[in-house]
């Protein structure tokens, strides 16, 4: 009886400690640089965008099928542009119909950033998509100061400017037709499977959160080298910890076989 008490205080004590440091990883309010997941919180009304003619439309009116926003800035020199031709590849593998079944919202987060860039980033990126979609099923905006803030603020979007440029990471955040918040999709590299099923259970009002928030735990985003990086002590220690536990429990087992 003490022994198995034993092993089950070190299954709680390593579950406690990933558990804890995933949550670390999306707790809104810690960090200076990062997407902290808030699943199940709903957009602002009355965020107003810009579109790449300069016209100004109300993010509510947009709403009306399962929408990614992609939080990025046109003159980015660094992960935006992966960030963006990923999707676009993504989009071109998937048997999900841009336009059709979902859409995308590409917002600039820089306040300096006007229609013309956006004009010149759809161009962009509408060209990388290798098959027919819908031209507006992705569509590119900028916004002001006062509504970049709202939208950041809500999905967990949080960056620092240095100098001309920004620190920050990428994700394709869902919404639903409501302005709920569904999924985030975290990274540079997206898998058809994955953009399928947040489509679908945003259609359907499901959150959750997807396999990028476990691989989250064993990267973390280098803001230097505007990279995702392997946190090598992170997986070593969890490792060596988890074949700790594991050589105890065998020997725990071994033990209780001996005496009985």
């Amino acid at each position: 009886m003490k022994s198995l008490f034993l092993t089950l205080c070190l299954i709680i004590v390593f579950g406690g400690v990933f558990s804890q440091d995933l949550e670390r990883q999306y707790q809104p309010g810690e960090g200076e640089i990062g997407i902290f997941e808030r699943l199940d919180e709903y957009l602002p009304e009355n965020i107003s965008l810009i579109d790449h003619d300069g016209n100004t439309v109300l993010m509510d009116d947009l709403l009306d099928k399962p929408t990614v926003l992609a939080l990025v800035y046109y003159r980015c020199p660094g992960i935006c542009s992966p960030f963006m031709e990923a999707m676009a590849q993504v989009f071109s593998r998937s048997d999900m119909e841009l336009g059709e079944d979902f859409q995308v919202l590409s917002i600039s987060f820089d306040p300096r950033e006007g229609p013309e860039l956006a004009k010149t980033n759809r161009n962009t990126y509408h060209h990388l998509v290798t098959k027919d979609f819908d031209p507006d099923g992705w569509k590119f905006f900028v916004a002001d100061s006062a509504n970049i803030r709202k939208i950041t603020e809500a999905v967990g979007f949080k960056y620092r400017r240095t100098g001309f440029d920004f620190l920050h990471s990428s994700a394709m955040i869902f919404v639903s037709q409501d302005g709920k918040i569904t999924r985030y999709l975290h990274g540079t590299y997206f898998l058809p499977i994955d953009l399928k099923m947040a489509v679908i259970e945003t259609s359907e009002g499901k959150s959750g959160p997807s396999l990028s928030r476990i691989l989250a735990y064993c990267y973390t985003y280098d803001p230097e080298g505007q990279q995702y990086v392997m946190n090598i002590t992170k997986v070593a220690g969890t490792l060596i910890l988890f074949f700790a536990v594991l050589t105890f429990l065998v020997l725990v087992f071994k033990s209780r076989k001996r005496t009985t």
